[in-house]
């Protein structure tokens, strides 16, 4: 199976440096035969995720796994939990995931995303890595499948970000509040390169091993976007690609908690840029 083309939309705003497709141009049975011998994992960061984390692990298991007639594309399903004080474990390992446990934090220390997504990667034993969050009320096996896409047909792409039409309150749009108040304002000054790129902060990527050992991850909400700034700093923007994965639905959290977030990323973004006052 050869890489669909390219439609290079990008941002709306001009063209994009960064491939851009369609989840429509990957099946999981094309995307089998091309895995060469690679193991691929699906690492899925959760905290307080019961009532969602089962679907999307079932779905995923059942149809990505080979187990039940689905399509032998993935080594392994991995459900991190994170801290959970509900039934995520309990849920994730019946719908047949493996679940690690996040360790025993120092106190005070709330733990947070990207130190879930180390937890992950330790655990995992693929070659390449999809990472996809536990919140998603209308997941479908196309999210990995879109994400894979990319890595198992170019050698040359070292990230993959995921992006979509983010409903908000029964509205079409207006999800992404961080992305469009603070992520992409500081990609548009701080890294123009990077300006073509959809959903910054998309909890849907993924990347070779090699990739996230070379630039790591960083702690807390700052993850999704220190990853996109490293690896195109180490291995160049334009071997992000990017895949519109539809519409994601998932529970929005009120204004009042999105402030943590907002800091997190202006910190990281900050320091990336050299810039005085990231601490």
């Amino acid at each position: 199976m050869d890489l669909p083309a390219s439609d290079g939309d990008g941002d709306p705003a001009g063209p994009s440096r960064h491939r851009t497709f369609s989840h429509l141009g990957f099946t999981a049975a094309a995307l089998a035969e091309a895995k060469s011998g690679r193991r691929v994992s699906v690492c899925i960061p959760a905290r307080n995720e019961a009532t969602t984390v089962g679907a999307i692990v079932r779905t995923i298991v059942s149809e990505l796994t080979g187990r039940g007639g689905g399509v032998p594309l993935l080594d392994e399903v991995i459900v991190v939990d994170d801290g959970s004080t509900d039934g995520t474990r309990a849920e994730a390992e019946r719908a047949g995931a493996r679940v690690v446990v996040a360790g025993p934090r120092d106190p005070g220390d709330p733990g947070g995303k990207g130190q879930a997504m180390r937890v992950a990667v330790e655990a995992a034993s693929g070659d390449l890595l999809a990472f996809v969050d536990a919140d998603v009320t209308n997941f479908g096996a196309h999210f990995v499948t879109g994400l894979l896409g990319p890595l198992l047909l170019d050698s040359s792409t070292s990230l993959v970000k995921g992006f979509y039409e983010r409903p908000l309150h029964g509205a079409p749009d207006g999800g992404g509040r961080v992305t469009e108040l603070m992520a992409k304002p500081l990609i548009d000054l701080l890294f123009p390169t990077l300006a073509g790129v959809i959903q910054p902060l998309a909890g849907e990527t993924a990347a070779p091993r090699t990739v996230i050992d070379k630039c790591g991850l960083a702690d807390g909400y700052a993850v999704e976007l220190a990853l996109l700034i490293d690896v195109a700093d180490a291995f160049g923007a334009d071997t992000v690609a990017q895949v519109d994965l539809g519409v994601r639905v998932h529970r929005n959290r009120p204004l009042s908690e999105l402030r943590p977030q907002a800091t997190d990323i202006l910190r990281s973004a900050l320091e990336r840029a050299g810039v005085t006052g990231g601490r």
